[in-house]
């Protein structure tokens, strides 16, 4: 029979059964892997994490096996894990706040390998505190990532906003703008859906809104889909679910160019000194709001400034 472990984590003991289960096959990574992952990486995770409302992915039999999406938390969920309920279109869904480190490593026992968040916190969810600018390529090619994260950099900078980088362990990267709180979710993704607009029409040839990929004709995707109500974002040192494990790293600006930069450049077994040091350190001290960047938004769009 598959072993089962019990962790003790501050005043909080998770029970991981088939802790041996291999998560990831090809490379050997089980579930207590995994769990031993996300307790390394709470002190940096936690800060984005906690008070916000959570989409679990899971894969119960590993990547090879089926996945699923989870909002609602399950009945079985102990009573110490922190929840909180939000409006959906019919009703409302109680979703997982995950607030501490004991609650981090027993999602990974129920195999979510992938935490996803909301950009708001449950106390305010229609008030965002981030917005996300998903660069999707169109292929693997790393270089037009790089070029299309420069070019967004530099119209946030003549827009007033403080940004941060982050790999998504998947194909791309994110570019992550603080916000104070004070916009609706439809305001911010109004603004998020100008911006794009305003850079793929600088940059026609290589950027594009189009979110049908047919009409993308190989140009990288700039998605702000995730900025909307409920919408989710991978959060900061997860595991995403691709051979390798490989993990959403936050980066300092001048690492855009490194040449052994990669989407997937971090890995479960790799974090190498991705610890030791926050190239996000401060920038939620930098949130702004969106109103006066979009006033100077339509100021570029119509050429007067």
């Amino acid at each position: 029979m598959s072993p089962t472990q019990e962790l003790r984590i501050g005043r909080r003991t998770v029970e991981m059964k088939r802790a041996d289960k291999e998560l990831f096959p090809g490379d050997g990574i089980t579930k207590a892997d995994l769990a031993e992952h996300y307790r390394r990486v709470a002190p940096r995770m936690l800060p984005e994490l906690r008070g916000r409302p959570l989409m679990l992915e899971r894969m119960p039999d590993g990547i090879d096996g089926s996945r699923f999406y989870q909002k609602e938390i399950s009945d079985y969920f102990p009573d110490w894990i922190h929840r909180a309920s939000v409006a959906k279109e019919d009703g409302e869904v109680t979703h997982v706040l995950c607030d501490d480190t004991a609650t981090l490593v027993y999602l990974a026992s129920q195999a979510c390998i992938t935490p996803h968040r909301w950009l708001s916190r449950a106390d305010g969810p229609r008030r965002p505190d981030r917005l996300v600018f998903d660069l999707d390529p169109p292929g693997d090619d790393f270089e037009g990532v790089r070029s299309a994260a420069h070019r967004l950099r530099t119209l946030l900078d003549g827009l007033e906003l403080a940004s941060g980088l982050m790999t998504t362990g998947s194909r791309g990267l994110h570019v992550v703008v603080p916000l104070n709180r004070r916009d609706d979710v439809d305001d911010v993704l109004a603004f998020a859906r100008a911006a794009a607009d305003v850079l793929a029409a600088r940059y026609p040839k290589e950027l594009t809104t189009e979110p049908r990929k047919d009409a993308r004709k190989g140009r990288l995707y700039l998605d702000v889909a995730r900025n909307g109500y409920a919408q989710t974002a991978v959060a900061p040192f997860a595991v995403r679910t691709k051979p390798g494990a490989p993990v959403a790293v936050p980066l300092a600006w001048d690492e855009l160019d490194a040449p052994e930069l990669t989407a997937r450049r971090w890995t479960v077994t790799d974090l190498g000194d991705r610890l030791d040091t926050d190239p996000w350190s401060g920038l939620a001290r930098r949130a702004r709001g969106v109103g006066p960047a979009s006033r100077r938004l339509e100021r570029l769009a119509a050429g007067t400034e």
